[in-house]
This record gives structure tokens, sequence and C-alpha cells, in this order.
């Protein structure tokens, strides 16, 4: 396919978009990326998104489709070169959406309870502690949960090996370390370590900075 117009209407902190983003550039897909200040947010991204209004918001040919995981899937049902990124089996496809609506519910969910608690719901973070060891048990001793090579689930993951740690630093708690979670935490630094994903999130220290900047504001 030649001559499309590709843009990603997103935010430094989202998780959400930098899923878009790993995914297009698995695929080999140029993109443009839109900057978003989610305090701020632009004239476009209201007109492309009027009933979330939030990002991502990937536009295609003019055409927008928003909700990070539908993105995915259209991304790789349009582009079928580069990796694959969810599988060609009907039960492992199926299997794959119902790990990353579990992260995207379950586990984002516990997370967004601690976040606004300050680390203080010791509900939620023993709830948190416990979906990530059922993650833990469904990783088994494979590379990824994707196999050898990055998947559905991992993309939608990176909110674990990256955000979280970010959070857990931001509040002074542990709830997801190597001794807690130890095949968890090898799979977080193996993501981490690919190259695609290095030169596609935000470094570690720009997100904790953003977030102090938050907690301050809010203040």
């Amino acid at each position: 396919m030649t001559n499309q117009e590709v843009k990603v209407f997103s935010a430094m902190e989202s998780s959400f978009g930098k899923r878009v983003e790993i995914a297009l550039k698995m695929k080999g897909v140029e993109y443009e990326h839109v900057a978003e200040d989610l305090s701020n947010k632009s004239a476009e991204l209201l007109m492309y998104n009027p009933i979330h209004k939030k990002v991502p918001v990937f536009l295609h040919n003019g055409r927008p489709i928003v909700e990070s995981l539908v993105i995915l899937e259209y991304i790789d049902e349009t582009w079928k070169s580069g990796k694959s990124i969810l599988p060609k089996d009907p039960y492992e496809r199926a299997a794959s959406r119902f790990w990353a609506n579990f992260i995207d519910s379950k586990v984002l969910d516990a997370l967004t309870k601690i976040y606004r608690s300050k680390g203080e719901d010791q509900d939620a973070t023993e709830e948190l502690g416990e979906l990530l060891s059922i993650l833990e048990n469904e990783l088994k001793d494979q590379k990824f949960f994707g196999g050898e090579s990055i998947g559905l689930v991992d993309i939608v993951a990176d909110l674990i090996a990256l955000w979280l740690d970010v959070i857990q630093e931001g509040l002074g708690i542990e709830i997801f370390t190597q001794q807690t979670h130890p095949k968890l935490f090898k799979w977080s630094e193996e993501y981490m370590n690919c190259s695609i994903i290095k030169e596609t999130l935000p470094p570690r220290a720009d997100l904790l900075a953003h977030y102090f900047r938050s907690a301050y504001a809010s203040k």
C-alpha cells in the first residue's frame, strides 16, 4: 500500500497510544505522530473522538479509529507485512484477546485504584499482586506471551513493564518485583530490551518526572 495517510494522536504518558506506535513499527508502517496535551486537548482530537475524547486516535486516510485494542487489530488486518500481532490460529487469537482484555479491565482497574489512593488502598494492592500472579502463571516458561516473539498481549502488558514500575517508585511501594513475580519480571526485562520497544516507549525518567509534576499539581 502506498500514498497512505497514517496519523497517531497520542501523548507521551499514554501507554495506550504507545501500543499503537509499537504495532505500526512492527509492521514497518510510516506514520505521523501528533502530540497531544491531555490537559488541553486539540480540536482535531475532540472532532475525531467526540464520544470518549481520549487518546489514542488512529487516522488512516482520513478515517478515525479509536480504542487501542480495536486499533491494534485493525493494523494487524490491514498491513500483512512485518510481524503478526495476533496469532493465526483462531483459538490462540481468542485467548490473546481474552488476556488483553484481562489486563485492560482487571489489572488497569486495580492499578488505577492504587494510583488514586496514593498507595493507601491495601485491598487494591493485594488484588493487583494476585492478578499479576495469574498473568505469571499464563506466561509459563515462555519468553513472551506471544511465544518467542512479541504479540498482542505483550504490547498491552507494557502497562506493567514500564508504567507500573514508575507508579511504584512514585508512591514508594513494591508490588511487582523480581522476588514477588520472577517470571513476569524476567518477561518485562526481555520486553523492554527489544529494539522496537526501546525506541518507542518514553524514557523512564521522563515518565517519572511527569508523574511527580501531576502529583504536585493535584495537591
